[in-house]
């Protein structure tokens, strides 16, 4: 730290406390005590109740659950496989910052934009996606695959190239390179990137809005339809529900991720 002193220490401490409490950490318990509030009228909310719950975890509400974790580990993880490919072929070409480009175009622009580019693109033939589930995955492949591929594009910087060259020069062909050096030397990135994906394809919804059909609805979206019709704490209830998916999704991930490294 910059500051050297004890008070100064304590100073900056409690500063840090309560800006992450009333930024971070405030809205999340607000959230969580509307998802058990029976009624909200006075400064704290009132007949704690689980109904909100019961009803974020059946019919329709959760169908939405179980669309977003497909969607996610489609999107999520096909993101991953196109971002690492888009880095391996890009690593030491004069290609490298054309390639970072075009793989961070897509965040680049608010998400709706991309939900409007694929709903026009896929909406007529020879290619029509429009009123399927596979234009939502698509939308959240476009999306993720810029954080996959600079997860792994950063990794690759960090790999020394000797342990390639030396695979190459005792006659390893490079596919074999590829799957038994570098490949293996990439996994904690990689474990890294699909928790990133997945994790951000739990919460999208800006391009996810604009796509999806009837039969494929994401939670977010959900959350956004009960709030806007006034159900804040069924939203709230699912807004929970939601999170707590998300942590276990990446704790999962990160864990293998760690196995990954221990290789």
């Amino acid at each position: 730290m910059l500051v050297w002193t004890k008070s100064g220490k304590t100073i900056v401490w409690i500063a840090f406390a309560v800006v992450f409490g009333l930024l971070v950490l405030m809205p999340f318990l607000v959230v969580i005590a509307a998802a058990f509030a029976g009624s909200w009228n006075g400064m704290l909310p009132s007949a704690p109740t689980t109904d909100h719950f019961r009803q974020a975890l059946s019919g329709d509400e959760l169908a939405s659950l179980s669309v977003s974790l497909q969607t996610a580990f489609l999107g999520g993880l096909l993101a991953v496989g196109f971002g690492t490919w888009g880095a391996l072929s890009a690593a030491g070409t004069r290609f490298a910052r054309v390639a970072d480009a075009m793989h961070h175009l897509p965040i680049a622009v608010p998400s709706v934009v991309v939900g409007l580019g694929l709903l026009v693109a896929f909406s007529r033939p020879p290619i029509l996606l429009n009123g399927t589930r596979w234009i939502v995955v698509i939308a959240h492949l476009v999306l993720m695959v810029a954080f996959s591929y600079g997860t792994v594009a950063a990794a690759i910087q960090r790999v020394d190239p000797a342990y390639a060259d030396v695979a190459a020069s005792l006659g390893a062909s490079p596919a074999r390179v590829l799957w038994r050096v570098r490949l293996p030397m990439l996994l904690p990135a990689i474990a890294s990137a699909a928790a990133l994906s997945v994790a951000l394809s739990m919460g999208e919804v800006g391009a996810t809005i604009m796509v999806y059909p009837a039969s494929w609805r994401t939670l977010p979206v959900s959350i956004f339809a009960l709030t806007d019709r006034g159900q804040t704490f069924t939203a709230a209830a699912e807004a929970v529900v939601l999170l707590t998916a998300t942590v276990v999704l990446v704790l999962v991930l990160d864990r293998l991720r760690g196995r990954a490294v221990e290789r």
